[in-house]
């Protein structure tokens, strides 16, 4: 359950952007979009693994 405390005099704009950023950094959203369909293990390791190797290209480039 997220709980934002609302401070006296604060705008409903402000405390909504609050809220929606503690929702985002839970990842419900992004479970519920892995869970809709079934991915293979391999297919899992597969991407992590590629994504890996993205990542380490870029950390090489950038040094």
């Amino acid at each position: 359950m997220i709980i934002v405390p609302v401070k006296e005099g604060e705008s409903i704009d402000r405390v909504l952007k609050k809220f929606k950023r503690k929702f985002e950094k839970t990842g419900v959203v992004k479970e519920l979009r892995i869970r809709q369909k079934f991915t293979k293990p391999s297919v899992v390791k597969r991407e992590q693994k590629l994504k890996a190797i993205y990542v380490q290209q870029m950390q090489t480039e950038n040094d």
